[in-house]
């Protein structure tokens, strides 16, 4: 079974053991939707270009849908579809199935003192959503290439403005955007549940 597939990623993942973190120890909770679809004989991924906005650490800057715990959320994957209802206008538990999460991230977001606990769930479409509604927070939703990314063929390396000045960092190319920091780290810790013996690409 090729390794891509939904139905092989579904596997992989019922067979991973993720690092879990106790949420007591964190200032603050957040989850993700990783959401993937299949087209042809590729499996794309979901990103959102987050709106440039003051205060957001994340400002500009492409993701995965999601966001803050809050405390009418039954839990985390509660989290990250309330949040990806919010953002995109796609209802993950009519649209999508959940197929598992990945390990638990400590995260330390540059220019803050939090400690928060990020988690990655996985969801799979089931059928061609209904048309996105992307609110005021996502300036544009993009689908990437797994395909591309596992095998480098979209690694790549731009300057970003971090901490006032330029710094190089290395990411995937999406169309004309980067995948970088966060959510970069996050793919890795994706394909290496897929494949034990995966490595970052050289760009």
């Amino acid at each position: 079974m090729p390794l891509l597939t939904l139905p092989r990623i579904e596997q992989r993942l019922a067979q991973h053991r993720p690092v879990v973190l106790d949420p007591a120890g964190f200032s603050r909770q957040a989850a993700v939707a990783v959401i993937l679809r299949e087209r042809g004989d590729v499996t794309e991924a979901l990103f959102i270009k987050r709106a440039q906005r003051p205060g957001d650490l994340w400002s500009g800057h492409m993701a995965f849908p999601g966001g803050h715990w809050e405390s009418g959320d039954a839990d985390l994957a509660a989290t990250a579809m309330r949040e990806t209802a919010e953002e995109i206008g796609l209802d993950l538990a009519r649209h999508a199935r959940l197929l598992g999460h990945l390990d638990h991230m400590n995260v330390n977001p540059i220019g803050t003192r939090h400690d928060m606990l990020i988690v990655p769930y996985v969801f799979a479409l089931a059928g061609e959503p209904p048309a996105l509604a992307p609110n005021h927070e996502v300036a544009d939703v993009l689908w990437g290439s797994l395909h591309d990314m596992f095998h480098g063929r979209s690694a790549t390396r731009r300057e970003m403005h971090v901490r006032g000045g330029l710094q190089p960092f290395p990411g995937y190319g999406v169309r004309d955007e980067i995948v970088w920091g966060l959510t970069y780290r996050m793919l890795h810790g994706f394909f290496a549940v897929l494949d034990p013996a995966w490595r970052i690409p050289e760009e």
